[in-house]
């Protein structure tokens, strides 16, 4: 900003923009030239979009929204995707603008709800929004951060359903990872919350190097700098113009056109792949015993030991680092191998604070749940500057881990995906040890848009001068595919919005079925299915145009050809079928004669390569599919399993000749005797035997006997264009004009399934509702006031045992273990199937919810629609426990759970009790279910929902 029109426009920015001035006036670095576009956009009064790489600082945006909303005496809520996002941005917030202006409320908080700045999670704000909260007065801003999550197959209609019941009186800023269709996205946000700009940001702003580690030695991906390394001119990659790997860095020409990306591989890595592969693919032909097979580790370039990765990074000065592994219990073993390893990477007064922010942070724990928790272990790989994290770890465990790594303490993290969600994370370096994860049902590859979002955590902006992503050598391992993992740059936005049996009571209860059903038309799922209708219907435009191009070939000066042309089609049509409907009749007769033979039978096999005369051992038993597969000896001696193929027409026995009944089909002498004796018997008969076994492929019935066919020609005849000299001709272009005429019918059949797809899966829930008498026109029932109060992802289930009083006479133990059915979901699908549970009511209970959900799913399958998932019974005993007062010892080691999951499970329990008091009215099942509450928030449950105001 040195030059004299540069200030002057900084000047003239200032002018127009005072808000923006201010605020950055409140920070000590420069604002990047995208923050300030989206900030001066929100000035002047209209609502953002933000779409930017990991860690180029989009957040800064929402930041503003919360000034604005501060400095006009406004409020703004801001909206995150998960809990621990939400405490870390509500501590942000209190540190700048203190704890009296900022409010909390997620599931397990509630702090200062009336503040003019609260952070919440997205559901909380649906919740708010359908139950027409107090506090939603006076809004102004909401902050809607990683907003790519409405793609989520689980939670992201939450997103839509926010953005699109949001006043209009409400700006929204909505923020976003990098996606290929944000534009798409910014023009579904002009469609329903009206002008909107769309700030989008490729650049990172630390550039990023890609590695491959083989063995204990740092390869460069690229042969010259790597595609997400450009930010602004080309940067040098390392020292002295070298790179990490002690490669040269030579530069590729990154305009140069037509150049393929796999092209620009390092040659070196492309070489050892092929080196590797061919020893591989050598060894796996000589035959050795078990002991001998080759393994990663016998070969030259082997997969590395998680601690050595960890001590060439920090020989390398590439710590702090992020080490993903896709597996819970690989980040328990990664940790607990770089302890046994010896591995130290903490000096002594960094020793000092970790163990002082770990003894502050978990002071409240209870001593005896320590040990099962795995604190030990934990706090000593802390002192060594060593972490794990992951979902199935208990929340403050977590919380400890994420402030020592942000304050540079912790230097490598080894961490699940979930790890990439958010969370204010940075690293130098960026480990991923597979490209490969188990989704639940099967092991499936990273995409582009997992792989960015991953090693976007890699260089933090304002420390490091790059960033650096390695991923690790593994047999079969293709340079080239990640390369293209690398540099990919689209990941589209897609939506998983479709309306749930909550959303629609609660929306028909607001506003009525029809304009319920108008507004979930402005749902994004269906803003892309119009747009593709759109390319669709162009499609039928052009096809539209074309036939009437072929109508003018096929013109003729006799009369009107097309009619023609259908007079043949249908002939044609009426031959293909009567041809169909005989082989079907031959092929029933052939089946029908075969089920007639017996041991003995001589008969002649009119095809196949056993054609000819043989003799039956056995009929063979009948098969549904297959019809009988009779076993024969043939002339030449062999002994053959035959099936329908060999019987196109039907067969029929000439005669019997004894089969001894100790015959062995597989004795060559028998067989032989048997064949002479058959051979003399056929001899007689000639090649083409009697009359009676010929084949009646002569009998075909003829098409003189369908009236309908003979009409249609006698109309073909009698029709004047038959008589046209270039009828071939015509004949041709008709041909082309019907076949266009049935892809245009099929294109339209498409934009018919298309359009309204959002609206039309509405109505079939409201006719599921109504059905139930949930709804009842445009209002409604008591029933349906209650299910609008459950948002778990069984609502219906729940809604109907409250109806049908299946959870009344319960005690609170039992009617915590019938809830935990309706909120578990088990991880993995091998889980046992018949999980331990209380005896007693509790049982029929289950089986009362059990016959309601499969009530339920036969009527979601006659009206076509499927949401009800079926129950998981994996944590019923868990929650039965706990509730009756058990240690946590007891209940991790009775069901074999993580102590992250189990809290988190347990949570969700609470959520559900509360609504379900809050349904059932002033009744006694309200006490229990409160009670309930109680008892199970206890222990590190009670700690884990407590957030420390600062």
């Amino acid at each position: 900003m040195s030059t004299p029109s540069e200030k002057y426009a900084v000047f003239r920015s200032d002018q127009e923009h005072p808000a923006v001035k201010e605020f950055r006036a409140l920070h000590d670095f420069e604002l990047d030239e995208f923050q300030l576009r989206a900030c001066a956009a929100l000035e002047d009064g209209h609502q953002v979009l933000v779409a930017a790489p990991t860690g180029s600082g989009k957040t800064l945006v929402g930041e503003f929204a919360v000034h604005l909303a501060l400095q006009r005496g406004q409020k703004c809520f801001y909206t995150t995707p998960i809990k621990a996002l939400s405490n870390q941005k509500y501590s942000d917030l209190v540190h700048r603008y203190g704890s009296e202006n900022v409010g909390l409320l997620t599931g397990d908080n509630s702090i200062n709800s009336e503040a003019p700045i609260v952070v919440m999670t997205t559901e909380v704000l649906r919740n708010m929004l359908y139950a027409g909260s107090h506090t939603l007065l006076g809004l102004s801003y909401v902050v809607m951060d990683e907003v790519h999550y409405l793609a989520d197959r689980s939670r992201g209609a939450v997103w839509e359903e926010v953005i699109i019941h949001l006043p209009d009186s409400v700006a929204v800023v909505s923020l976003s990872a990098t996606v290929s269709n944000a534009e798409e996205f910014g023009d579904w946000l002009e469609t329903v919350r009206g002008n909107t700009v769309v700030v989008l940001e490729e650049k990172r702003p630390v550039p990023l190097f890609q590695h491959v580690m083989v063995g204990k030695r740092l390869h460069d991906l690229f042969a010259g700098e790597a595609p997400t390394a450009r930010v602004g001119e080309p940067s040098q990659y390392g020292p002295q113009n070298r790179s990490r790997s002690g490669n040269p860095a030579k530069v590729a020409d990154p305009a140069a056109k037509g150049t393929d990306i796999k092209d620009l591989v390092n040659p070196q890595l492309v070489r050892i792949a092929r080196d590797d592969n061919r020893m591989f693919r050598d060894d796996s032909r000589k035959p050795r015993r078990r002991r001998d097979m080759p393994s990663a580790r016998t070969s030259r370039n082997f997969t590395p030991y998680r601690s050595d990765v960890v001590e060439e990074l920090d020989a390398g000065a590439l710590l702090p680092a992020i080490y993903f592994i896709f597996s819970r219990k690989g980040c328990e073993d990664a940790m607990l191998q770089c302890l046994r390893s010896g591995l130290r990477l903490t000096k002594p007064r960094e020793r000092d604070e970790i163990k002082r922010v770990l003894a502050e942070r978990t002071a409240d724990l209870p001593d005896e749940d320590l040990g099962v928790l795995g604190y030990h272990d934990f706090a000593e790989a802390l002192s060594r500057g060593i972490a794990a994290h992951h979902a199935g770890m208990l929340a403050a465990f977590k919380e400890v881990v994420e402030e020592l790594f942000a304050r540079g303490l912790i230097k490598v993290v080894f961490a699940t995906e979930t790890l990439a969600l958010g969370i204010n994370m940075p690293a130098r370096t960026v480990v991923l040890e597979k490209l490969s994860k188990w989704n639940g049902e099967a092991h499936v590859d990273i995409t582009p848009g997992e792989y960015t979002q991953l090693t976007g955590r890699a260089g933090r902006r304002g420390i490091d001068v790059e960033g650096h992503a390695v991923v690790l050598w593994q047999p079969g391992f293709d340079p080239r595919a990640v390369a293209g993992l690398a540099s990919t740059r689209t990941y589209p936005l897609r939506s998983s919005f479709s309306p749930s049996y909550n959303m629609a009571v609660n929306l028909v209860r607001q506003v009525g079925r029809s304009r319920a059903r108008d507004m979930l038309e402005l749902s994004f799922a269906q803003f892309q299915s119009d747009q593709a209708v759109v390319g669709l219907a162009r499609q039928v435009q052009r096809n539209t145009e074309a036939l009437e191009g072929y109508k003018e070939s096929i013109d003729c000066h006799l009369g009107d050809f097309l009619e023609y042309a259908d007079l043949r089609r249908r002939i044609g049509e009426r031959e293909s079928s009567g041809s169909k409907r005989r082989k079907l009749d031959r092929r029933i007769e052939a089946q029908e004669s075969l089920e007639k033979l017996r041991i003995g039978d001589i008969i002649r096999i009119p095809a196949g390569r056993s054609a000819g005369w043989a003799l039956v051992l056995d009929p063979g038993v009948r098969s549904e599919r297959e019809g009988p597969r009779p076993t024969v000896l043939t002339l030449d001696r062999q002994v053959r399993k035959l099936s329908m193929i060999d019987f196109p027409t039907p067969v029929e026995a000439i005669g019997t000749l004894r089969v001894p009944k100790k015959f062995n089909a597989r004795n060559p002498q028998q067989r032989r005797e048997l064949a002479h004796v058959l051979r003399g018997r056929t001899d007689m008969l000639g090649e083409d035997g009697p009359p009676s076994s010929r084949s009646r492929n002569g009998d075909i019935v003829t098409h003189a006997d369908d009236p309908e066919l003979q009409e249609l020609r006698a109309q073909l005849r009698a029709h004047p264009c038959h008589g046209c000299s270039d009828r071939e001709d015509h004949a041709r272009w008709a041909e082309r004009y019907f076949r266009l005429e049935r892809e245009t019918r099929e294109v339209q059949r498409k934009i018919e399934q298309r359009t309204n797809t959002i609206a039309r899966q509405f109505d079939r829930v409201c006719q599921v509702l109504d059905a139930l008498h949930y709804l009842d026109g445009d209002k409604t029932t008591e029933a349906g006031d209650r299910l609008a109060r459950i948002y778990t992802e069984l609502d219906l289930v729940a809604a109907e045992c409250l109806r049908q009083g299946v959870f009344d006479d319960l005690d609170v133990p039992q009617l915590a273990a019938c809830l935990a059915a309706l909120v578990f979901e088990s991880r993995s699908k091998d889980e046992p199937t018949s999980p331990r549970l209380p005896r007693g009511e509790v049982r029929h209970a289950l089986e009362q919810m059990g016959g309601i959900w499969r009530e339920l799913s036969a009527l979601e399958r006659d009206m076509r629609v499927d949401f009800l998932r079926p129950m998981d019974l994996g944590f019923c005993w868990a929650a039965y426990r706990w509730s009756s007062g058990a240690s946590l010892a007891e209940v991790l080691y009775e069901s074999d759970l993580a102590a992250g999951d189990f809290v988190r499970w347990v949570k969700q329990l609470i959520d559900l009790t509360e609504q379900v008091a809050d349904a059932a009215g002033a009744t006694p099942l309200r006490q229990t279910a409160r009670q309930v509450t109680d008892q199970i928030r206890r222990g590190v449950i009670s700690y884990a929902s407590v957030v420390d105001e600062p």
